[in-house]
């Protein structure tokens, strides 16, 4: 294994292993699996590039610290000489953590002097310039993520949310010195190795400076970032003849489907609003799962009668419902009985029902599903679209599945993905 990288939440894994899996054009990426949690044993030889999903963004601070670490060791026994933090590209964090406590215990355990914090993903609209974020056009504190329930972001300096978070200091590389080429940011970053440690945010407002970033980084120990930041990182392996480009073929999954959506993203809304359209929609009242009302035996038999019209299940809303929700059942109850639901759900349909291509929508209910189906590690095939890829776990019965960012997507994404799954659409 040449690069390890720790993900903050599941869709996030899914991201950045295809981004790695994938490469540069014409070159190739690297032989990826996403494991799911850190893992027991150790890797299978092939492996090049390995990627394990935590669910740590919405942790205490300390926890999240201690998983990143062990995850962290693992890698390194497997033979990983870089790893990377991968963080979602919003950026999705409060002021006590948890990407700045996680950043300062990683960087002190690799003996990191710079650690390259860029959360740009400008496939999905996310640019960084003069160090703060935005989102498409919008500043991230006025896109819509100042409105999100666990992790309201209200502040887009990128450097500001940092300082508040890391005791490691924070520093600066602006786009007029990303666009002087990755010769000249090698120079620059090499120029403060004396220095004491720093998180430095670096500016890049397109894939080419992020292609730029990541080759000046190829000695970094430690890197973090949105998925957009593992551009060129095998690259930089193929070209020192340490890995040859990935070719793996991956199989079509034909079998019975379900798609589980647990992200209340404007865009969520939007694809499922395109889905029930054609197909067979089921909204989740968060009454009725506080109240017992509703059980996963409910949600697997209406998957089960409706599979000749694609059936979905969510439980998204817009923001002013969501509130409303919270203020009556508290954040937290209601998280974890969505959580409790969309997995037991997950698990009926894959090991009772035997449905093949599962996808999933929203960062916290992915990590649910993967968790409550004890996977353990995923094959990364084919982009679905970008930051989602198909994943494929082993077993008796073959299982396909995509999971899906909240704001990530086309608007026909859900009935795409199955499509990709299948082997029908790539």
């Amino acid at each position: 294994m040449l690069i390890g990288v720790i993900a903050d939440d599941f869709t996030g894994a899914s991201d950045i292993a295809v981004t790695l899996s994938k490469g540069l054009v014409g070159e190739g990426g690297l032989r990826t699996t996403q494991y799911l949690g850190v893992p027991h044993q150790s890797a299978d030889k092939q492996v090049q590039a390995g990627v394990i999903a935590l669910k740590s963004r919405s942790l205490p601070a300390e926890e999240a610290v201690q998983q990143s670490l062990a995850a962290c060791e693992w890698l390194l026994q497997q033979g990983c000489t870089q790893i990377v933090f991968k963080y979602c590209s919003t950026f999705d964090s409060t002021d006590s953590g948890n990407i700045g406590p996680v950043l300062d215990a990683l960087a002190q355990r690799l003996a990191a002097r710079n650690v390259i914090v860029c959360p740009a993903f400008p496939a999905m609209g996310r640019t960084l310039y003069q160090g703060n974020l935005f989102v498409h056009t919008r500043p991230l504190n006025e896109s819509g993520m100042e409105h999100h329930p666990l992790t309201p972001m209200k502040d887009a300096d990128i450097r500001r949310l940092l300082a508040r978070q890391a005791k490691t200091r924070v520093s600066h590389i602006g786009w007029q010195q990303v666009v002087q080429g990755s010769e000249a940011l090698r120079e620059i970053l090499q120029a403060r190795t004396d220095e004491e440690p720093q998180l430095v945010v670096v500016d890049a407002i397109s894939d080419h400076d992020l292609t730029l970033i990541g080759i000046a980084a190829a000695d970094e120990k430690l890197i973090s970032g949105g998925s957009g930041i593992a551009l060129a990182l095998p690259h930089n392996f193929i070209s020192a003849g340490k890995a040859q480009g990935n070719n793996s073929e991956f199989p079509a999954i034909k079998g019975s489907s379900a798609i589980l959506v647990g992200s209340c993203s404007g865009a969520t809304r939007g694809q499922i609003e395109e889905h029930q359209k054609q197909h067979a929609v089921l909204a989740i009242e968060i009454e009725d799962v506080m109240a017992e009302r509703i059980d996963a035996d409910d949600l697997v038999d209406f998957i089960l009668t409706q599979q000749n019209r694609c059936p979905l299940i969510y439980s998204s809303g817009d923001p002013a419902t969501v509130k409303q929700m919270q203020q009556q059942f508290g954040q937290h109850n209601i998280s974890q009985r969505l959580d409790r639901l969309f997995g037991d759900t997950a698990r009926k349909l894959v090991l009772e029902t035997g449905i093949q291509r599962l996808v999933v929508g929203g960062g916290e209910t992915s990590g649910a599903v993967v968790s409550a189906l004890n996977l353990g590690s995923l094959q990364v095939g084919s982009e679905i679209d970008p930051g989602v890829p198909a994943l494929f776990a082993q077993g008796e019965r073959p299982l396909a599945l995509a999971l899906k960012s909240g704001n990530f997507g086309r608007r026909d994404f859900f009935s795409h993905a199955l499509n990709v799954l299948a082997g029908s659409m790539h």
